[in-house]
């Protein structure tokens, strides 16, 4: 079910800004609309609708990351962007030349996707531009609120830079985080 059309990106609302919940740091948020894992309990069901949300070309999103202030990084959600991931990954571009880090929520697992890159090579190119891929199907027997930037157990924060140049998984360092950021509970997020 991905958009074919890449020069319109299918969104479930305006660009947010100032998330606290979405990544480290104030962050932006590209809320996608499509998803067909329909997760029990997703906190964003509205977003699963394909033809949902509205269609919205990408220079319109640009305008928008160039109007950005105060922010550290843009965090694509939703949905999944993996459904719209010829369009997410010429926004990632846009995003990296702005110096914005970029963290990306999937029900997709890492390996998912890889297999999925081996018949379509735009899935590892919008992987090589993510700094932290938040991947796996939100599970509500998983739940735990006590996680940082994920609500279920399964759920991994992968460092995609380290990993794709070790070829294994690497998670971003939580600990390490928690120390520069002198705080021991996660901001909530399922």
């Amino acid at each position: 079910m991905e958009q074919n059309n890449t020069d319109y990106i299918r969104l479930a609302a305006d660009l947010q800004t100032d998330s606290i919940v979405d990544g480290p740091g104030l962050r932006a948020v590209l809320w996608t609309q499509g998803c067909s894992h329909h997760c029990p309990g997703c906190q964003n069901a509205q977003t699963w609708d394909f033809n949902g949300g509205g269609l919205v070309p990408l220079d319109m999103v640009y305008d928008a990351i160039d109007e950005l202030e105060y922010q550290d990084g843009i965090t694509f959600s939703g949905g999944d962007p993996m459904f719209q991931v010829e369009a997410c990954n010429k926004i990632a571009n846009y995003c990296k030349n702005k110096g914005l880090n970029i963290w990306v929520y999937t029900g997709f697992t890492f390996e998912e996707i890889m297999k999925l890159s081996k018949t379509k090579p735009i899935y590892l190119d919008f992987l090589s531009k993510i700094d932290v891929l938040v991947d796996g199907r939100f599970k509500i027997e998983e739940r735990d609120l006590s996680l940082l930037f994920r609500g279920s157990r399964n759920q991994r924060l992968i460092d995609i830079p380290k990993t794709l140049k070790s070829g294994e998984i690497t998670l971003f360092d939580e600990k390490e985080y928690n120390e520069e950021n002198r705080f021991t509970r996660a901001p909530i997020y399922v």
